[in-house]
């Protein structure tokens, strides 16, 4: 095993991995440990997070640091101080009491200040515009190089080994799978490979023929002389006053040395280390630019004037990495066996430990011990890569402390993949998303609308955007918002439209596969869940399951032929579930896989009048008789061509139009011209997230996760414990005979006026917590506000009465009846 990386992030992977009894594991580091950016890092830990994935990961980083010193008998350097997050808008509260929701399910304390509380602990702070603030007492900062040191003893003590000033120079993968690394003191040899290479990501991806999606950006912080009032606190003994972050305006401060130190994350900084540092690289710095950082100081003298009373004794401008989302890259490479990336990390010092347990748990035990979606590496596509990934980076930088808002589509690099259909959509309204870098129609906006004057209405904050804005410079449309915004409405007409007549949906970023071959259906019977579908033209779901028997992905399989299956998958885990179908199929030729994502577009036709409208169009019957429910046909589409599956995710009455990408404009075309008489009309992704809520149908990442086994989730009926063998199958037998830790259930929240469950609220049995809801929102067609949930298993019967947390407000809730519409399904069925 060897670690290539000796700043933090790469250190803490070597400890972990000696901890749980690697101990042929080495780290090579080109230079001194901490001289990439771990060295000059402010050494904050944030447990502020909206990612499940990234708040466990801070939670256990914060959670081993203070033990680490008693272990190893190293100074780290812990001031557990507190953090302090100011509220100066209505938003930025529903932000923070959305958090503390997040944060109570994994078990992180968030404490809600009003200003005259918060200027008890931060007197030198003036309370002008504050509504109220959050602070998490476990939180505070660390000396960076003595953390590093710390974890670098511990690995040491349980046989781990560190080179220092050793470069790897190449890196070759063997035949046998072995990975050889020529470096500058010889040649190494190791099974698995961890990259944690900082700046250098981009570098080291090159040596491995990959496109890793790191590129790091400038950040400064300034530190000031000493202050008196601070010099006479430490005099008389008075607590540190902690990490302050003033959110509204971009910038985070504490105390440093008698001073202060401010870090703002300002507009304009630029990316660095394009095509990677020199390699004589070390504790590098770049020249301040104060200009950039006026605004930021001068909110943090109106917030502090004490900052602007004493001088500036230093500015560090060093490297910060980041990925097009901001958060890390934590997990498998794609296309590379036994290569693991530990990478992106723009809170290096925070997610260090937390990162480096769940890598070693990954790599020695075969999958981590929570759910890393968020983090994991493939989740970007093969699209993020040069200047792309500039744009992205210096997004995600300056984007750091503005309101992070659910329904948030940012608007760097964009648009970048577009369906054919996608001037169309946009000519009938359609405001866009995006999904592993397509545009997807979110919702459609009557002509001619914009948000009103009030509607823009900024607020008197440095951050301030709370609204879209559209790449092509017209009026935005969208508020943005955790409650139920401008578009709520026009959503729901949308559903109703779909119930009452029919819509069409642009799929086309759905990710599919073509699998063929005399072992072809052998094959996925043995990887997926569910019995495959015997004769040609059937179709059945399955579940792509982990060897614990949690839920990796989901597939629609289509029978197309006798040797040959088309598969459905999700288009954001496109990367994801492609490295995994190429990892587990055979080696002897019997099964051939082929990606034809970007060949074929999908149009969901749906609604009561989806048959009335294709009928004209085609030669087949569409009879329920003669094409019924989860099959599928090869039919014309007019004069183009398509394979018509019957299934949805709406439930309703209508067929997935699977067409060779170039007829999709005239496919298009020849719908809507036949559904003129029916009223037809496009529908957005949001639509379609409510409507599938009123189905209890499930989504990766949501109610599907490897932390929730194939029962838990509900999936009974899709996984065939009577076959002989799949993946999973013998972890679902161990565990049916043990005690479920978690319930599907859906529930009916009651008392909402404003603003819905969305996911990760805490559900309560009077103040325990009994669990988290997974998706919520209103369900159109049953007009009641909906939730999907995981439970305790003995609260999970019809009937029962809960309470969820939303925003800080508890409503009752009730679980009810899988699919509260049309639970026959006899809308999917006539």
């Amino acid at each position: 095993m060897v670690v290539i990386g000796g700043g933090a992030v790469g250190v803490s992977t070597l400890y972990h991995l000696a901890a749980k009894g690697c101990t042929d594991a080495v780290l090579l580091e080109r230079k001194e440990l901490t001289a990439g950016s771990t060295w000059h890092a402010a050494g904050l830990l944030p447990l502020f997070n909206l990612s499940y994935s990234v708040g466990q990961l801070h939670k256990y980083s914060v959670k081993l640091y203070r033990t680490l010193q008693v272990e190893t008998g190293q100074n780290v350097g812990f001031s557990q101080v507190s953090n302090i997050r100011l509220a100066c808008t209505p938003d930025r509260m529903d932000e923070y009491r959305y958090y503390a929701g997040i944060a109570r399910t994994i078990g992180v304390e968030v404490k809600f200040l009003t200003p005259e509380e918060v200027r008890s602990i931060w007197p030198l702070a003036q309370m002008k515009g504050v509504l109220g603030a959050i602070q998490h007492p476990d939180d505070g900062y660390i000396q960076p190089a003595d953390l590093t040191q710390a974890l670098a003893r511990g690995a040491r003590l349980r046989g781990a080994e560190i080179f220092r000033n050793v470069a790897v120079t190449a890196i070759t993968q063997l035949p046998g799978g072995e990975w050889q690394l020529t470096t500058t003191e010889g040649d190494i040899r190791c099974e698995h490979l961890v990259c944690a290479t900082g700046s250098f990501a981009r570098k080291t991806g090159a040596m491995l023929g990959l496109d890793i999606p790191v590129m790091p950006v400038e950040h400064q912080y300034l530190v000031t002389e000493p202050h008196p009032a601070i010099r006479q606190r430490r005099r008389e003994g008075l607590p540190e006053m902690g990490v302050l972050r003033e959110s509204d305006a971009s910038y985070y401060m504490r105390e440093e040395n008698g001073g202060l130190l401010l870090g703002p994350y300002e507009v304009g900084a630029p990316c660095c280390y394009i095509d990677g540092p020199h390699p004589d690289s070390e504790y590098e710095l770049f020249q301040p630019d104060l200009d950039r950082l006026l605004p930021y100081i001068e909110a943090a003298i109106r917030r502090v004037p004490a900052f602007g009373e004493v001088g500036i004794k230093r500015v560090y401008n060093g490297a910060i990495a980041y990925t097009p989302d901001g958060s890390p890259i934590v997990g498998p490479a794609w296309d590379k066996r036994n290569l693991w990336l530990n990478e992106g990390h723009s809170f290096g010092i925070t997610a260090a430990g937390g990162a480096g347990w769940q890598l070693a748990e990954w790599i020695l035990e075969g999958e981590p011990g929570i759910d890393m979606m968020g983090v994991d590496p493939r989740r970007f596509g093969p699209y993020a890569t040069g200047r792309y990934l500039r744009q992205k980076a210096e997004e995600a930088y300056r984007k750091v402390f503005t309101v992070h808002y659910p329904d948030e589509e940012r608007g760097a690099a964009r648009p970048l993949r577009r369906s054919p259909c996608y001037d169309r959509l946009k000519q009938a309204g359609a405001v866009f998303g995006t999904v592993y870098g397509w545009e997807r129609a979110g919702w459609f906006a009557p002509p001619g609308y914009k948000l009103s004057e009030a509607e823009r209405a900024a607020p008197d904050t440095l951050l301030h955007i709370t609204h879209d804005e559209p790449a092509d410079g017209s009026a935005p449309r969208e508020r943005w918002s955790f409650r139920r915004s401008n578009y709520f409405p026009f959503v729901g007409r949308e559903c109703r439209h779909v119930a009452e007549a029919a819509g069409l949906l642009d799929m086309s970023p759905f990710a599919k596969y073509r699998v063929s071959g005399p072992g072809a259906e052998a094959w996925l019977n043995h990887i997926l869940s569910n019995r495959m579908p015997r004769r040609r033209g059937m179709i059945a779901l399955a579940y792509l399951l982990t060897p614990a028997g949690g839920v990796r992905a989901e597939a629609t399989v289509y029978r197309s032929g006798e040797q040959d299956f088309y598969l459905v998958m999700a288009g954001s885990q496109q990367r994801h579930d492609w490295d995994y179908l190429n990892q587990l199929a055979p080696q002897d030729g019997s099964v051939k896989l082929e990606n034809i994502t970007t060949q074929l577009g999908v149009l969901v036709l749906a609604g009561p009048g989806a048959r009335d409208i294709l009928q004209p169009l085609t030669d087949t019957d569409l009879s329920s008789a003669s094409f019924p429910w989860l099959t599928g046909q090869a039919i014309d589409v007019g004069f183009a061509q398509a394979t018509a599956l019957r299934v949805n995710f709406v439930g309703e009455l209508g067929w997935e139009l699977h067409h060779p990408i170039e007829m999709q404009t005239t496919i298009f075309d020849l719908l809507m011209q036949s559904g003129k008489k029916f009223d037809l009309r496009p529908f957005g992704i949001k639509a379609m997230d409510s409507l599938r809520l009123e189905k209890s149908y499930r989504v990766i990442g949501r109610e599907l996760s490897i932390e929730y086994s194939a029962h838990e989730s509900g999936l009974n009926r899709f996984v065939r414990m009577d076959k002989p063998d799949f993946i999973g199958r013998s972890a679902l037998l161990a565990r049916q005979a043990a005690a479920a830790a978690n319930r599907f259930v859906t529930l009916q929240v009651h008392g909402v006026t404003d603003a819905d469950a969305r996911g990760s609220e805490p559900i309560l049995l009077d103040n325990a917590l009994v669990g988290r809801t997974t998706s919520g929102g209103y369900g159109w067609r049953v007009e009641k506000s909906l939730a999907l949930a995981m439970v305790r298993p003995d609260l999970g019967d019809i009937g029962t009465e809960l309470d969820v947390i939303i925003l800080g407000e508890r409503h009752r809730a009730t679980i009810i009846a899988e699919s509260p519409y049309d639970p026959g399904n006899q809308r999917l069925r006539n």
